[in-house]
């Protein structure tokens, strides 16, 4: 598993996320772990590395 802080869009503040580095690109949604609203996670990897993330608000 693969660490990775970002911003969240909702409340502003870093949290992190474990991203499988074994899918090449996925496309989900998870809780900000701080405000608890729904962000739509697209990690990208190759050979293993992180080479793309995007973290985007879901208008409610």
């Amino acid at each position: 598993m693969y660490e990775h802080f970002f911003q969240c869009p909702y409340c502003w503040e870093e949290v992190s996320m474990l991203l499988d580095p074994s899918i090449i690109q996925q496309t989900y949604v998870e809780d900000c772990e701080v405000c608890c609203n729904p962000i739509e996670l697209t990690p990208r990897f190759e050979d293993n590395e992180l080479i793309a993330f995007d973290a985007q608000s879901i208008e409610q």
